[in-house]
Parts: structure tokens; C-alpha cells; sequence
């Protein structure tokens, strides 16, 4: 499952894929590692826009009944539209160049770098919400939607992200919940390039 990401494409050349204007978003700066909690580009059905990645369920309180604020940066692709945690989330798409993964042991372990074969981007199904923190702050966020590995993947992680065809990205912005579940599968095999990834800055991780 995507726990970092990289998005090294200039926002044009993003933009210029699915012929849609940038906006304000044609100025940002290509990101080499994109953490958790940050701000990350994402497309809706109404264009690309900025949102934080990690959501805070729905509905989620406290005994007090004060917000959680726990964040999931993931939804299991098996119980997304099941849990009412996540009752009444919208769709969205991560697009991203690659994301990283890691294997071995604490202080020892080796990071992966994971990137399309056959094309610049990878499209990752998400839904998103808007967290209504306390005193009125309005928070969009984007959770990345995750299923089984396919072969590529299964040495490295049990999850992966739900990786989607550019044609398929309006019907998983606008289908229902039962069409797009055909969606949710593992990439075809052999469409990935895993390579260990170095020189990168991993504070923090």
C-alpha cells in the first residue's frame, strides 16, 4: 500500500495527459517524497485541486464526543463502502509517478522504489471527504484505496494501491459503488519496475 509517493512530473506535462488546465497547481514543485499529512495533488470530478493525505473518518468521536484524530491515509478496498466510517465519501484519483515501499528489519531496512513500465503516471482510486476540524475549519482529505498485491508487489508488501487505467478514471469518479467495485483488483502483473531507491531524504519515515 502507497505510504510514501512521487510525483516528479511537472504539473503541465500532469495536466496535458488528461487535457485539463493546471490552475494553480501548474506552479507546484515536482516532490520526490510525498508523506502522509502533507498536501497532494488529487482530481476530482471537478478538476485537480489540493487535499491532505489522511483522512478522518466520518462520525468518529471520542466518549466526549469530541472529533477522533486518528487518520487513515488508507481504505481496504474489501470494506470501503461497508463501513460507515466512511458513509457518504466521495471519489477521487492520486495521480502519482511511483510510490515506495519498504522490506527488512527497523535501522536495517531497504526502501523501494516502485514505477509504471509502460507509462509516467500511475492513477490511484481514492475517495475523499471534508473534515470540519473544531472552530470551523474546513479540511478537504484524500485516502488512498488499497487490494491484494499482484505478483510484482507480493514480495515486498500484502497491500497495493487500487491502480486504475487513465480510460477508466471518469467511471471511478462517477459510477456507483457497485460498478466501480471491478475496479478494485490488483494491477496486471509485469506493468511494474521495483528497484531499490537511493538518495532520497527518508526523515521522518
Amino acid at each position: 500500500m502507497p505510504g510514501r509517493l512521487f510525483l516528479t512530473s511537472e504539473m503541465a506535462a500532469l495536466g496535458a495527459v488528461l487535457g485539463q488546465d493546471m490552475g494553480d497547481l501548474d506552479a507546484q514543485v515536482p516532490r520526490q517524497n510525498i508523506a502522509p499529512g502533507e498536501q497532494i495533488v488529487t482530481l476530482t470530478s471537478e478538476g485537480f485541486q489540493q487535499m491532505r493525505w489522511g483522512i478522518i473518518p466520518v462520525g468518529r468521536v471520542n466518549a466526549r464526543g469530541r472529533p477522533v484524530m486518528e487518520t487513515l491515509i488508507n481504505a481496504r478496498s474489501e470494506t470501503v463502502f461497508a463501513k460507515t466510517a466512511f458513509a457518504g465519501v466521495g471519489r477521487a484519483v492520486v495521480p502519482a509517478n511511483g510510490w515506495y515501499e519498504w522490506t527488512g528489519e527497523k535501522r536495517r531496512k531497504t526502501a523501494w522504489r516502485i514505477r509504471p513500465s509502460d507509462a509516467v503516471f500511475l492513477w490511484f482510486a481514492a475517495i475523499t471527504d471534508v473534515w470540519k476540524a473544531p472552530g470551523g475549519l474546513h479540511v478537504a482529505q484524500v485516502a488512498t484505496v488499497t487490494c491484494p498485491p499482484n505478483a510484482d508487489v507480493a514480495p515486498i508488501h500484502h497491500r497495493m494501491g487500487v491502480l486504475l487505467e487513465q480510460g477508466d478514471i471518469p467511471f471511478w469518479l462517477e459510477g456507483n459503488e457497485q460498478e466501480v467495485t471491478s475496479l478494485m483488483t490488483p494491477w496486471p502483473e509485469g506493468r511494474l519496475v521495483i528497484e531499490e531507491a537511493t538518495g532520497v531524504d527518508w526523515e521522518g519515515a
